[in-house]
């Protein structure tokens, strides 16, 4: 009798490195040793720490001001500001007056912090579980720049599985991307539902037998309720009608239709972190485990698969 495959898969980091550290323990905690990151794993702010006079420091975020007299104290903000998803950047009162006038110089930056901190979360997921026999598989998601996967790719351990059909073991395969369909924001990983439908095409035509499969897709398929999200005016706020938000579905025609012709054993999603759970689509059973990457909390899916089937699952949070 063949062994059960358990896969630990979470999502939507957006810069939380307390969420990425928690996500390298989960395979020796859940004894689990395929773990799967399912994109959007870069923040979305620098905040600067300006040096005073007299070794001080200050930082405002989560609209607080933090000040720090000491370089012990500076580390501890430092990672503070990482833990919460965010890239510190020591700066002067100088430079900030600069960066005030010039969007190219700040763009630019936080380019750089954020290219950086990947590298250093791929070397610290190398550090940690190289020689564990936990293998790692992290993919960019619609937020997240193209130029972190050449750095993803560079390891000879991280697996960037991004448009690609990869064998997760003897039995099992995976085929990812984690570019979406339009979203009001226009971010860097997003295409129309057709050329979103043809990239999936692409590698479920080097399938030829879906029954130990999994599609490991960044966004939900449409009208799934794994895709449940408020709806947005043309100003992206949230519409409200008597007096509740509006919600609506997010998720995408070409990934459900994708399900629905090649009936994989199981869908690993995200992108809508007020979604948590799972549903059938035939015999393909999806799941979202949500997002709370801004609490520091890591949201998880433990799926137990046995030759064709879902043995068991369990929802994880810590």
């Amino acid at each position: 009798m063949a062994e059960i495959t358990r896969i630990f898969f979470a999502t939507d980091l957006h810069g939380s490195e307390k969420c990425f550290l928690k996500f390298l323990n989960a395979g020796k905690f859940y004894k689990s040793n395929i773990i799967i990151m399912g994109g959007d794993i870069t923040g979305k702010l620098m905040i600067p720490i300006v040096e005073e006079a007299g070794g001080k420091y200050h930082a405002t975020f989560s609209d607080s001001r933090h000040d720090v007299s000491n370089e012990k104290e500076l580390h501890e903000l430092e990672s503070q500001i990482r833990l919460a998803g965010f890239y510190p950047y020591l700066t002067n009162p100088q430079e900030m007056q600069e960066m005030q006038h010039d969007e190219k110089k700040v763009e630019s930056l936080f380019k750089k912090l954020m290219l950086d901190t990947v590298q250093r979360w791929v070397d610290l997921a190398e550090q940690r579980l190289k020689g564990t026999g936990i293998s790692v598989y992290i993919t960019g998601g619609n937020d997240d720049l193209r130029e972190i996967t050449p750095i993803l790719q560079s390891s000879d351990f991280v697996i960037d599985p991004e448009e690609r059909v990869l064998d997760l073991d003897s039995r099992y395969k995976m085929l990812s991307t984690g570019w979406s369909n339009p979203t009001p924001w226009k971010t860097p990983r997003e295409c129309s539902e057709e050329e979103l439908g043809a990239k999936i095409e692409g590698m479920a035509s080097q399938i030829h037998d879906f029954k130990n499969v999994i599609f490991n897709l960044h966004v939900p398929p449409i009208d799934s309720g794994l895709d449940t999200c408020p709806r947005l005016d043309e100003n992206l706020k949230p519409i409200i009608v008597g007096g509740e938000i509006s919600v609506g579905p997010g998720g995408s025609s070409a990934i459900r239709a994708a399900i629905e012709k090649h009936q994989p054993l199981v869908g690993l999603h995200g992108h809508i972190h007020e979604s948590k759970g799972f549903v059938k689509i035939g015999r393909t059973l999806c799941f979202n485990p949500g997002s709370e990457y801004s609490e520091g909390i890591l949201r998880g899916v433990l799926v137990d698969l046995d030759d064709g089937q879902v043995k068991n699952f369990l929802f994880t949070q810590g």
